[in-house]
C-alpha cells in the first residue's frame, strides 16, 4: 500500500495551470524525485501535500485513507514534514524559537535547544539554537529549515531543493542522513535541479512539463543528459566560453578590512581583488565565510571609512552608498531573491523600476509607466520568464523564473561592472544555463564580472580566474585552468597555508 497516493490533483491560478491532473503514487522507505523545469508545478504540489495550497480538485490518500490537509499542521499530524526552498522563518526570532513553532506541544516541551544541538550535529548541520535568524547566512538558514524538520520525525519527508546551499560534504552527510531515513521505512519527495544528485540518491523520478505528469523513470538507469532531455524537451546547452580578453581594471578592492556587523557575523580581513574588463572572476566558499559581508561592501549597502578601499570604474568608491555605485556603472543580483533582490508585494514593472530606472523609465521627475512596463515586458521574454504578465507581482513566481527576472533586470542594464552572488540558485538545468550564457555575454561584451557561488561546477564552466573566501580572508584568484576542484576545495575548508592575498 503507498504511503501518499495523489489523483487528480488540480490546482489552477488566475494567469496559470500550475497542477493538471497529476497522479503520483509514494512508496514506504521510496526516495521519489518530482523533476521539472521551474513553474513547471513542483513546488505547487508539494505545497498542496503539505497543506499550505488546496486543490481545485483530485483526491489525496494517505496509507490507504482519504485525507483533506487543509494545513501544515494537519499534514505535520499525520507524518509529513517539508523544507522549502523559500525560507519560512521569522528573522526577528531565534533558531530555537523557529523550530519550536513548528513543532507540536509535546515535542517542543524539554530542553529543545539541547535537542537542536544533538540532531544538528549528528547529522552534520551544525546550528547555535540562541543564534538570530536575522544574522544567519542563506546557507545557515537552510540548515534550520533541515534540522526543523528532523525533529519532527516524519513519516513523509518532503525536500524541495534542500542541498541549493550546501558544502559538497553537507551534502554527502544529508544523503546518509536520508538513506537511512529511507531505511527505516520513512518515505522522501525529493525536488532537485542538481540531475547527478537525483542519479545518485533516488529511487524513483516522476517528470511534471506544464503541470501535467510526462512520464516516470528510475533515475539510477538515466544520464544526467537524457533526464534534461525529459525535462526541457531538447539537448542541455552549455556555454560558450571563449578566451577572455581582460581589459583596464574596473572593481578593484585594496586590503578591505571590516568587523562583522552582528556577533555572529564574519570579519573581513585584507581582502584584495581585482576584476578586470572583459573577465569573469569568480569566488568559491562555504556558506557564512563572510560572503555576505562583502557582497555588502561591494554593493554599498556597508560604507568603509577609507574611501579608496574600493574603487568603481577607477573612483574612489568606499564611502559611496548602493545607489551612487549604481550610478558608476554597477549592477547587482544579491543571493536572497525575496525581500532583496525583489519586492514580494510588488509587480515585475515596479521591481523593473527599483533598479532600472535610469534606463529612460523616469523622465523630467516623472516615471513614465509605459516604458517601465515595456521594460519588464522584454525582459521577461529575453529570459523566458513564465509569468503572467509585467504587472504579475513578484511573489507569484517561482523561484527560478523570478531570479531569471532579476538577473535579466540587471544584465539588460548593460552595466560596466557585473555582481551576482549565487546567480543560478534553485534555477532548473535549462535556465541555469541560460544565465551562464547570458553572464559569459556580458563578459564578451567588455563587462567585468564577479560572480559568488557555491556550485563549483558553474565557476569551473563560466569563470576565467578563481579565488576562495574562508574565515573573512580572500585567497588568491588564479587562472581557472591552472587549478582544480581539490585544490578549491581545500581552500575552502580553510587551509590557511595554500591561501595568499592578491597582489
Amino acid at each position: 500500500m503507498a504511503r501518499l497516493s495523489l489523483s487528480g490533483i488540480t490546482k489552477v491560478y488566475p494567469s496559470v495551470v500550475a497542477n493538471d491532473g497529476i497522479d503520483l503514487d509514494v512508496e514506504p522507505g521510496e526516495i521519489h524525485a518530482v523533476l521539472g523545469e521551474n513553474g513547471a508545478g513542483k513546488s505547487t504540489l508539494m505545497k498542496v501535500i503539505y497543506g499550505v495550497v488546496k486543490p481545485d480538485a483530485g483526491t489525496i490518500r494517505w496509507e490507504g485513507r482519504e485525507v483533506a490537509i487543509a494545513s501544515p499542521a494537519r499534514a505535520r499530524k499525520l507524518g509529513i514534514g517539508m523544507v522549502f526552498q523559500h525560507f519560512s522563518l521569522f528573522e526577528t526570532l531565534t533558531v530555537a524559537e523557529n523550530i519550536a513553532l513548528a513543532l507540536d506541544a509535546e515535542r517542543a516541551r524539554g530542553d529543545l535547544p539541547a535537542r537542536i544541538r544533538d540532531v544538528s550535529a549528528r547529522y552534520g548541520l551544525p546550528l547555535d539554537p540562541d543564534r538570530h535568524v536575522h544574522t544567519m547566512s542563506v546557507g545557515e538558514r537552510q540548515r534550520v529549515e533541515i534540522v526543523r524538520c528532523l525533529l519532527q520525525d516524519p513519516r513523509l519527508l518532503i525536500m524541495d531543493e534542500p542541498t541549493s546551499v550546501l558544502t559538497p560534504q553537507a551534502v554527502a552527510k544529508l544523503f546518509e542522513t536520508l538513506r537511512r531515513l529511507s531505511g527505516e521505512g520513512r518515505s522522501i519527495l525529493y525536488i532537485s535541479h542538481k540531475l547527478d544528485e537525483i542519479r545518485a540518491l533516488c529511487d524513483r523520478a516522476t517528470v511534471l512539463r506544464a503541470g501535467k505528469v510526462t512520464g516516470t523513470c528510475d533515475p539510477r538507469q538515466e544520464s544526467s543528459a537524457s533526464l534534461a532531455r525529459m525535462m526541457i524537451g531538447g539537448d542541455l546547452p552549455h556555454p560558450e566560453h571563449r578566451e577572455a580578453h581582460a581589459g583596464e581594471p574596473r572593481l578593484v578592492v585594496d586590503g578591505l578590512t571590516l568587523p562583522a556587523d552582528d556577533p555572529f557575523g564574519t570579519a573581513l580581513n585584507r581582502i584584495r581583488l581585482t576584476v578586470h574588463a572583459g573577465e569573469i572572476v569568480g569566488i568559491a566558499g562555504v556558506s557564512g565565510n563572510g560572503q555576505k559581508e562583502l557582497m555588502a561592501a561591494l554593493s554599498g549597502e556597508r560604507t568603509v571609512a577609507d574611501a579608496g578601499v574600493v574603487r568603481l570604474m577607477g573612483a574612489a568608491a568606499g564611502r559611496l552608498d548602493a545607489e551612487e555605485r549604481r550610478a558608476l556603472g554597477l549592477a547587482f543580483v544579491p543571493e536572497e531573491r525575496l525581500g532583496r533582490g525583489a519586492v514580494p508585494e510588488m509587480s515585475l514593472a515596479e521591481n523593473a523600476l527599483l533598479t532600472a530606472h535610469r534606463q529612460g523609465l523616469v523622465g523630467h521627475g516623472f516615471v513614465r509607466m509605459d516604458a517601465v512596463r515595456e521594460y519588464a515586458r522584454a525582459t521577461i521574454a529575453q529570459f523566458n520568464v513564465k509569468a503572467g504578465g509585467a504587472d504579475a507581482v513578484a511573489r507569484s513566481l517561482s523561484g527560478g523564473n523570478l531570479q531569471k527576472f532579476i538577473v535579466g533586470r540587471e544584465i539588460r542594464q548593460m552595466p560596466k561592472v557585473m555582481i551576482a552572488a549565487q546567480p543560478t540558485w534553485g534555477v532548473d538545468v535549462g535556465a541555469a544555463a541560460q544565465i551562464r550564457q547570458a553572464l559569459v555575454d556580458l563578459r564578451d561584451a567588455g563587462v567585468a564580472v564577479l560572480v559568488v557561488s557555491e556550485e563549483l561546477d558553474e565557476l569551473f564552466e563560466i569563470c576565467d580566474r578563481l579565488a576562495v573566501i574562508a574565515q573573512g580572508r580572500l585567497s588568491d584568484a588564479r587562472p581557472t585552468r591552472d587549478t582544480n576542484a581539490e585544490e578549491i576545495g581545500l581552500l575552502m575548508s580553510g587551509s590557511f597555508s595554500a591561501m595568499g592575498s592578491e597582489p
